[in-house]
């Protein structure tokens, strides 16, 4: 089926007290195990292409981009292409040509006044060329090789009248915000705060988006869900999926060398952990 709109099915969750899955993509593989696991629980599905895949990918988009919106096109379930983290304006630009029906805007690592400017010039531009737009308020941490961020640190978690404000004067479409989750985080020992998450549903008038969602237990994203989060971002449980399978059929098959026997193990543990998460969300 044609690509679908990530806010089209951001909105269609936040209505049901749902969430739709978003997971980051690097390789093929990734993409085909995303689709693969989705169409398993016949349920909708974001693929997510992040500033930093795109520069390990040797700083282009489009091969990516257009592999993935042809497995997307051939899929059974709704599929929409999400370009994330972007902190680059010219990639940024990129987005629309590329397909792409949404941007994640990155300038949290900016002072406030900074951090707003940058979006609401980063929010024109996207709603001139039809993109749905979601920015990070706070301070999730763990991205471009940091450790993984004390989430707990005074000042890290979003403030509900803060980002009342940074909506109403940015123009986003959703908002990503800080509640205890780090990105990059390889064990699931994350506690999220559900107070200041309930608060934060209550202020805001636009879905909310939780990041670093693969250090989360399942019974905190179940909660996070209930609580207001309408989109749940993964990626490293995926890398986690792949690189576990790989590594250990090839300490089984030494003599393994046809890349494909191992690069299907891997695939098809991250389609099984893509659907197991999705089974959470919509529990």
């Amino acid at each position: 089926m044609p690509l679908a709109a990530t806010g089209d099915l951001v909105t269609a969750a936040a209505g049901a007290r749902t969430a739709v899955a978003a997971f980051n993509i690097i390789t093929l593989e990734h993409v085909e195990a995303v689709i693969a696991g989705a169409e398993s629980v016949a349920a909708p599905v974001v693929l997510q292409v992040s500033e930093n895949a795109v520069k390990f990918r040797y700083g282009r988009l489009l091969p990516l981009a257009r592999a993935a919106a042809a497995a997307a096109e051939g899929a059974s379930v709704p599929v929409a292409l999400h370009l994330d983290h972007v902190q680059s304006d010219d990639l940024l630009r990129e987005a629309s040509a590329a397909g792409f029906s949404s941007v994640m805007y990155d300038a949290a690592r900016l002072p406030y006044e900074e951090n707003l400017a940058a979006t609401r010039a980063a929010a024109d531009w996207a709603h001139a060329q039809g993109l749905w737009i979601e920015a990070e308020l706070g301070a999730v941490g763990g991205k471009n090789g940091e450790p993984p961020l004390d989430a707990h640190a005074p000042g890290a978690r979003t403030d509900p009248a803060e980002a009342r404000a940074f909506v109403a004067d940015s123009g986003v479409d959703a908002l990503a915000v800080a509640i205890g989750s780090s990105h990059a985080m390889t064990t699931r020992t994350a506690a999220l705060d559900h107070d200041r998450l309930k608060r934060l549903a209550a202020a805001l008038g636009v879905p909310l988006v939780l990041h670093g969602s693969s250090g989360v237990p399942d019974d905190e994203l179940a909660a996070a869900v209930a609580g207001g989060i309408a989109k749940v971002n993964v990626g490293t449980a995926l890398n986690i999926a792949m690189t576990g399978a790989i590594r250990e059929f090839l300490a089984a098959h030494p003599e393994a060398v046809d890349s494909r026997t191992y690069l299907s193990v891997g695939r098809e543990a991250m389609a099984g952990t893509v659907a197991r998460l999705i089974r959470v969300l919509n529990a």
